[in-house]
């Protein structure tokens, strides 16, 4: 691992410990605005009822989530909006003038199977070994007969008995294993987290095989590319969802949490 790689790992390590109280952040003004890293095309969809809003429940997980950093979270959340509409939603939109709707599925198959190891790892960690048996099938199939990946061979068969979920990720592991969220928080680039997730994610970065491509900038290029091409294919829900907001960070925020524990839950 050369110099640059190491620093890249040791920048999103400090990210992790930035979200210890150090300073108070002064509170923001609400504005109406969006979450480019939210635009995701019904990630969220189950947090929201008909009318794009969070309905409200009794112990909710959002009134349990602190948020400490509201200053610091909205004015990432504005930067964010900012990259989201001035530059990735351009650069999406013109990429999926060029190329086609079904070239663009197979990129988005190629990434999801590239994310194999994740998935297995925080399945095996949860104890949910039939999932990390039926998400090591779907990677051989795929590989195998999907060329590389491309084609989404596992999930076009019908299987004979349901296929258990195993999408999973750090975060989720250490939510099975009884972690609270901790305080909510929102990063440059990376958009809505909190401080189990952001452990997380930087855990996970070391089983992502596009962290190990060398130099570091082919690295970022693959992630970048992967992020271009999923929203070249959604542009146009989260801005649906944003036009019925009173105030988007809060809705954003509540939408997240509500995701993030019903993931946990499963």
């Amino acid at each position: 691992m050369n110099r640059k790689h190491l620093s890249a790992l040791l920048l999103l390590a400090a990210m992790a410990l930035l979200a210890v109280p150090a300073l108070a952040l002064e509170d923001a003004r609400p504005t109406e605005v969006a979450q480019w890293d939210y635009n995701s095309g019904g990630e969220f969809d189950e947090a929201f009822d008909a009318q794009g809003n969070t309905p409200a429940a009794e112990g909710d997980i959002v009134d349990r989530t602190p948020d400490p950093f509201e200053g610091w979270n909205r004015f990432w959340f504005q930067f964010n909006d900012k990259l989201y509409f001035y530059m990735l939603k351009p650069v999406a939109q013109g990429y999926a003038y060029v190329i086609p709707e079904r070239p663009r599925k197979w990129v988005e198959n190629f990434f999801t199977n590239l994310m194999f190891p994740v998935r297995f790892v925080n399945c095996v960690l949860q104890g949910k070994l039939s999932s990390a048996g039926m998400e090591t099938s779907k990677f051989i199939a795929n590989t195998a007969f999907g060329l590389g990946g491309l084609g989404n061979v596992a999930g076009d068969m019908k299987p004979v008995r349901p296929t258990p979920p195993g999408d999973e990720d750090l975060g989720q592991t250490f939510g099975a294993w009884g972690m609270g969220n901790g305080a909510y928080l929102v990063w440059p680039f990376l958009g809505p987290s909190s401080v189990r997730d952001t452990a997380g994610y930087v855990g996970d970065y070391f089983v992502t095989p596009t962290s190990y491509l060398n130099p570091w900038y082919w690295s970022m290029a693959a992630k970048t590319y992967e992020k271009v091409n999923y929203v070249s294919r959604r542009i146009g829900d989260y801005e649906d969802i944003k036009e019925g907001a009173i105030d988007p960070y809060v809705t954003f925020k509540s939408a997240y949490l509500r995701y993030r524990a019903k993931k946990v839950s499963k």
